[in-house]
């Protein structure tokens, strides 16, 4: 794949993260408040299934953000 693609998947990872680790401290310090307007609302388990899905999709974010920055260093060297 091309440089530029792998720069938009390390921004749409990083993204990602910062998006779902907000909605992660946010869903700490108010646990009946819908994060994200309601898009995990959805998930089975009340406010710890809501945590664990915040708490993966950050997670993703950082692995996606962090294989795409190697894979442009590795374009780069």
């Amino acid at each position: 794949m091309d440089k530029n693609v792998w720069v938009a998947l390390q921004i749409v990872g990083m993204v990602v993260t910062v998006v779902s680790a907000q909605a992660v401290i946010r869903l700490l310090i108010d646990h009946r408040k819908s994060q994200l307007w309601g898009l995990f609302d959805w998930v089975p388990g009340g406010w710890t299934g809501q945590l664990v899905a915040f708490a993966v999709t950050t997670v993703l974010g950082i692995v996606v953000a962090g294989r795409a920055n190697d894979k442009v260093k590795a374009l780069e060297a």
